[in-house]
Parts: structure tokens; sequence; C-alpha cells
């Protein structure tokens, strides 16, 4: 099989059809990345009996015109659906298809273009739901590495360079901590105008609120360990079509290729492309019972659960190892790419233990901190991170939540960290470590206490934090009973 390489809305776009006589149904994927990169998927598709279209996004690889990140792609992709109708080998049903900026063109086509240009159902694998969403947390506070990293592989530019970032950082280990944030770019040797446009878009929610509109089937495919977990859930949760369903596993963000440190090899290996198309098949034939529905890995055991399944809210004991009150210097923040808490020297965080779990612990759902603290400044940020130190002496990250705070400088208020879904089997003789520091970088972007704006400021200071320790409780969703194991094939295609 041979993909033949034609112009759609004038865009590079592939298209390989199966070897036996048609028509057929299509796969459409628009993609930033090169959609030579999907030639394996294409073969995989069209040996399941489904044409596949792979197109190269306006301004990116071999399709011409201007690269404006999220601007273009519901317009573009509702003249290439009509385009793949038209066609003699198409026999009129369309699933629009992507992981990741491409997850995002599939679903604008799918909720955003007029009737004649949408596809009939949609994958959406670890979605980028939009530009505010992948910048900042929902609090406001800016994602910068994983930005930074985006924009420097692919902004403002027609090919890509994925590993930019990490030499230059190489070549300067303190690039991130340069301020302002605006003058990446120069930093890099390159132009990025659109850099500094980014940190304006704060327009978050829309698709996930356009969901309730859906009229088509979704399959929603993400992993525990990718940051945009909770934006692939609540576009399931929200999808207002005939049947949506979940698949949620121990992965990162490159899915089954990126399997996280719970992830059971035999158990949680799942055949993606077998299963989309699969889905597909049903999809198309109206064949899928209605409401939503899927499957949720167990991370730390080898059992899937129905993706209904929620823990109840559970309480357990913390006691404060140090820094009950800290400070929170942003000239020097608590890091994000280790888990080496300090045990010596004025605190940089607070920090509260567990003791060692008497049994095996299955968390699953939303967990939270709550928190009754106090900064000195007019502007605050409060991260908490939840770590299991296991018996074995191991430290695994399990969440991480940030939110911004303007509270009146000194007084103790009482807010809460969400930590975003959790769905791991804790092993008895287990502990958690729970630290609320100031900062996470740089992952996120330091706050400057100042009350400016973290990609603008020139100035930074310390803040004093003060946290009390009775105030502080760990919030985890707890299954009180042996979980119900699933087969997630079965959930996903029934």
């Amino acid at each position: 099989m041979t993909p033949f390489t034609t112009t759609v809305a004038g865009l590079a776009t592939d298209v390989l059809l199966p070897d036996t006589g048609g028509p057929f149904p299509c796969v459409l994927v628009r993609t930033p990345y090169d959609r030579l990169r999907h030639r394996a998927e294409m073969r995989g598709w069209a040996r399941r009996g489904f044409a596949a279209a792979v197109q190269d996004v306006r301004g990116r690889h071999a399709s011409p015109g201007d690269w404006h990140p999220y601007r273009n792609e519901t317009a573009d992709g509702a003249a290439t659906a009509r385009w793949i109708r038209r066609q003699p080998w198409s026999d009129g049903r369309l699933v629009a298809s992507g992981s990741s900026y491409a997850a995002h063109c599939a679903l604008v086509l799918a909720l955003d273009a007029p009737a004649d240009g949408r596809p009939d159902a949609v994958v959406a694998a670890v979605p980028a739901l939009g530009a505010a969403e992948t910048a900042r947390e929902p609090s406001g506070v800016e994602r910068l590495a994983a930005r930074a990293g985006w924009w420097a592989a692919h902004g403002d530019r027609r090919d890509s360079d994925d590993g930019a970032l990490a030499r230059a950082r190489a070549a300067d280990p303190a690039l991130l901590a340069h301020l302002p944030l605006t003058a990446l770019p120069r930093r890099l040797g390159r132009d990025l105008p659109s850099w500094f446009g980014l940190w304006h878009r704060r327009e978050r929610g829309r698709l996930v609120a356009r969901a309730a509109h859906a009229r088509l089937p979704l399959l929603a495919v993400g992993g525990h360990h990718d940051h945009f977990t909770q934006d692939t859930v609540a576009l399931w949760r929200n999808w207002g079509g005939p049947s949506a369903r979940l698949l949620l596993g121990p992965w990162g963000h490159g899915l089954t290729a990126a399997p996280g440190p719970d992830a059971d090899p035999a158990a949680h290996r799942v055949g993606l492309g077998d299963l989309y198309a699969r889905w597909a098949r049903l999809a198309l034939a109206g064949a899928l019972a209605p409401g939503a529905r899927g499957a949720v890995a167990l991370g730390g055991s080898p059992l899937w659960l129905g993706a209904g399944a929620e823990g109840e809210p559970c309480a357990p004991r913390l006691r404060l190892l140090r820094g009950a009150t800290f400070t929170a210097d942003p000239e020097h923040p608590v890091s994000s790419e280790h888990l080496t808490v300090p045990t010596e020297g004025t605190p940089d965080r607070c920090v509260l233990v567990t003791p060692p779990l008497p049994r095996p612990l299955d968390v699953v759902g939303a967990a939270r901190v709550v928190l009754r603290a106090a900064a000195d400044t007019p502007a605050a940020d409060w991260a908490a991170r939840l770590t299991a130190l296991t018996a074995g002496g191991r430290a695994e990250r399990l969440a991480v939540g940030v939110v911004r705070r303007t509270d009146p400088p000194g007084r103790a208020t009482g807010f809460t960290v969400p930590l975003g879904r959790l769905a791991r089997r804790l092993a008895a003789g287990t502990r958690l470590r729970l630290e609320i520091a100031g900062h996470h970088f740089p992952a996120h972007a330091r706050n400057p206490h100042t009350g400016e704006d973290a990609v603008t400021a020139l100035r930074l200071t310390a803040s004093r934090r003060d946290v009390d320790p009775a105030g502080t409780v760990l919030r985890l969703p707890v299954l009180r009973s042996r979980p119900a194991p699933t087969d997630p094939a079965q959930e996903i295609l029934r």
C-alpha cells in the first residue's frame, strides 16, 4: 500500500486506500507534526478497511501559508472533510482522529464546523483543548517548561526541532530563570512573535462547554501522567453526543509508548490501533450503547476499573516534619525536576508525612489539599506536591497542584489546592509525603510576589509563608471495598 499525495484546500495531504474495492469510510488526521510521521498509522487504518488521510496544517511542513496555532483549524478541516466526501473512494462516513494538537483539530471540526463539514465520529487522544488550557493552570499559573519546549520546537517555524529547548538549556542551564520570560525567544536565538501573545490567551473551557452540544460519538484517550488528563476527563464527562467512551491508562503524553512507573507491562499494554478501528466501526454503524462509559487503569496493580469508579473522601493523618514557617524565594525556587527534599538550613517548603499505610490503598478520583496559610506578600502561588515513599526506599511522584492567591498580606486564609485525578494502588508500608511550597519551577513560572505579571516581571522578592499544620488536610478518594475489575475493550466497544 502506497499513499498518494495531493493538495486539499491548498494543504499537503496524503491519502492511503485499502487494497480491497471501495468505497470506504475515511479517517482524517490533521497535524502540525509532519504528516510523513503517520505512515505506519495510515497503513494500520487501511489494513482494517479504512481510507486514511493525513494533512499538514496550514504553514507547517509541506503546507503553504502562515502558521498560527489554533486559528485556522476549523475552516481548513471543514474544507478537507467536504473534499473527502466528494471523492469516489469515500462512502461519505468520516472519523476525525488525532493526538495532542491533532486532537484539537479533530475536536474543533466536530464541534465548530458547519454541518456539512463535520465528521461522524471523533477520536481525541491527550487533547490540547486550546492555547489557554495548555498555557496555564485553571488558577492562572503559567505552565512554563512545557510551553517553552513546545514553542521552541514548533512555534513560528515551518518544520520542527524537538530538541531545541534541551540543547538551549544545556548551553545555558539558567535559561528559563532569566527575566522577563517574554525575552525567551532572544535567548533561544530565533524569532518567536507568537510567544508573547500566548500568555494573553485566557479563554479557558470553550471546547468543554461546546462538547455538551455534540451530536456524534467520542472516544477520549489519556494517561494519568499526562498534563492534559483533567481536560480529557472533562471532555468525556461533558460530551453530549449519543455515546462517549474514555480510556485512561497509567501513561504519559505518549500514551502506551510512555508508560509510567505504576504501569503493569502485561495488563496495561493496550493495542490502541486495533481498539480505535473496532470502536470506529461500531460508532459509524450507530452500534454503541448510549451514554458515557469507559475504563481506567488502576496503576500499581494489574486492574482496569469502570470509568465511573470513584473513591470516598479519606483524610490520612499528617505529621509535620519541618517548615510550618518557610521562605518562598523565587531566586531559589523549589525544583519541579527532582524529588529531593532538603533537611538542613532555612526551610523552603512545609513538609508533612503520613505513617506507613497498614494495608494497600486504592485511590481513584479527584484528590486535593485543604490549607490554612498566610503569605506576607500581595501575591503568592501555593504548590502542593504529593509523593509516595515506598517501603523499598523509592520516591514516586503522585500528583502536583498549584494555585495563585492574592490574599491580604499576613492574613491566614483557608483555601484548596486541587491535585487532579489519581488512579493508583498504594502498597502497604507506603508513606505519603506532602510538600507545600511557593514555587514549582521550571514546570511553572515563578510568582514574583509583587503583584506583577509573572511573564513580564523584572523584579523578584522573597515571601514568608506560614502554614497551619492542624489546618492542613489531604483528601484522597479511596475505594472502601475491593474494586470490581473490567476489560477495557469491553467497556469501550459496547
